[in-house]
């Protein structure tokens, strides 16, 4: 069973940046593939990004996610954020490669605020 935490969040302008960080207990944290997700209001949740047992770090667009296998936390940077960026963002575990369905993942947190304002 494995346990995440999100922090990392918080009130940003357009065009900043923020780092989230998700910590992993309870588990065996370099056997899951990580993903990041989120969900703004009245949306349905949507995959952000993610990563597999043994990249250290990938690039998508305005994210960056990365991961400490040695320290049990997986990473979002993200930059030039948006208003549209605001919602809940939450990371995910699972035993199998990394897929953008959330369905696919068997742990999750419990998410952290981001809020972007124009």
């Amino acid at each position: 069973q494995v346990q995440l935490v999100e922090s990392g969040g918080g009130l940003v302008q357009a065009g900043g940046s923020l780092r989230l960080s998700c910590a992993a207990s309870g588990g065996t944290f370099s056997s899951y593939a990580m993903g990041w997700f989120r969900q703004a209001p009245g949306k349905e949740r949507e995959f952000v990004a993610g990563i597999s047992t043994y990249v250290a770090s990938s690039v998508k667009g305005r994210y960056t996610i990365s991961r400490d296998n040695a320290k049990n936390t997986v990473y979002l940077q993200m930059s030039s954020l948006k208003p549209e960026d605001t919602a809940v963002y939450y990371c995910a575990a699972s035993t199998g490669p990394v897929r953008t369905s959330g369905y696919e993942y068997s742990y999750w947190g419990q998410g952290t605020q981001v809020t972007v304002s124009s």
